[in-house]
C-alpha cells in the first residue's frame, strides 16, 4: 500500500497514532537515513582503500595513517550498527510493532521517534533499562 504524503507533512501528536502518514513518514525518513549512511560508509571504504595503497613515510606518518585508519574502522562499524537498526525499524513498520515499546507496549511518541526513529523504548523505559545496566556494571 502506497500512502501519498502531503508536501511538508510533519507527523502530529494530534493524529491517530502511527497512522499510514505516520508510517509512511517514518518509513521515508528511515530510508533517506540508510541511504545517507550507505554512501558515507562506501566513501570510508574508498577512501581506507585509497590510503593502503599510499607510501608511508616516516614513522609519524605511519602512526597518523594508523589512527586515522582506526577512526575510519570504527565509523564503519558504527554505520553498520545503525544501518542493522534502521533495517529493523522498517521491518517493525511493516509488521506493524513500530513506534511501540518493546518493553511495555505504549506508545513512544511522535516527537522521540522524529528525534531517533530507530527508538524501541519509551524515554521511561529507557531509562529504568539504563538505570539497571549501571546497578549491574556496579556489581
Amino acid at each position: 500500500m502506497t500512502v501519498e504524503l502531503p508536501e511538508g507533512y510533519e507527523p502530529s501528536q494530534d493524529e491517530e497514532y502511527m497512522n499510514p502518514n505516520h508510517l509512511e513518514y517514518f518509513r521515508r525518513q528511515l530510508i533517506r537515513w540508510r541511504e545517507e549512511l550507505m554512501t558515507e560508509a562506501q566513501e570510508t571504504l574508498d577512501n581506507l582503500r585509497d590510503k593502503a595503497y599510499q607510501e608511508v613515510g616516516d614513522e609519524a606518518d605511519r602512526a597518523s595513517r594508523e589512527s586515522e585508519h582506526g577512526l575510519e574502522l570504527r565509523t564503519r562499524d558504527r554505520y553498520r550498527k545503525l544501518l542493522r537498526k534502521i533495517e529493523q525499524a522498517l521491518e517493525r513498520i511493516d509488521d506493524g510493532s513500530y513506534g511501540y515499546c518493546e518493553d511495555t507496549g505504549e506508545p513512544i511518541g511522535v516527537a522521540r521517534l522524529k528525534a531517533r526513529p530507530i527508538a524501541t523504548l519509551t524515554i521511561d523505559a529507557q531509562e529504568r533499562r539504563e538505570m539497571k545496566e549501571r546497578v549491574l556494571a556496579d556489581r
